[in-house]
């Protein structure tokens, strides 16, 4: 046992220095070309591009025209508190649908039963749903709008950042 250990060790040396030799070859042609490399001539460098001076905005609250960069753009609806307006129905049991992400919710066709038309909508895990105008989808209170051969509208209440909601308009077309 202890000549293998001893002819492995040997083994393991000599690869070593085989390879720590091969580190150090020849390296002529290295040198030949950083040489030529360097006997070039050196080129003109352009000059930088001239730096426009910063122009600033003084802002002024009073000036027609200039909309105040701290009041949104777009009107605002107040949160639905008890005086109404726009917001989720606390009150409101969610369907099932409203479990799933918009965007994880294919609509796969649609079905007439009677004069009712009823489109189906597939979740991610391949179970199909009859959907009609007033069910409700996806996680933002989206309510069913109109449905089409194409395509199932709805509009979504999602928070305006500010303590309040904004409808959205939103849609899920038939897949391919």
């Amino acid at each position: 046992m202890g000549a293998a250990l001893q002819l492995r060790n040997a083994l393991i040396l000599g690869v070593a220095m085989v390879g720590l030799t091969a580190c150090g070859g020849d390296m002529d042609d290295l040198d030949q070309y950083i040489n030529e490399v360097k006997s070039r001539p050196g080129g003109r460098i352009d000059p930088l591009p001239e730096v426009k001076p910063y122009q600033g905005f003084t802002y002024v609250a009073d000036v027609e025209g200039v909309r105040s960069p701290f009041i949104p753009d777009t009107p605002q609806v107040a949160a639905a508190g008890p005086s109404g307006g726009i917001g989720p129905d606390p009150d409101r049991s969610p369907e099932f649908l409203e479990g799933f992400p918009l965007d994880t919710l294919a609509m796969v066709g649609t079905l007439y039963i009677g004069e009712t038309m009823y489109g189906l909508v597939q979740t991610n895990d391949g179970l199909i749903h009859r959907v009609v105008p007033g069910n409700y989808l996806g996680q933002n209170d989206g309510r069913i709008s109109n449905i089409s051969e194409s395509e199932i509208e709805l509009v979504e209440i999602i928070s305006d950042g500010i303590g309040g909601y904004i409808e959205r308009d939103a849609a899920i077309s038939l897949s391919d």
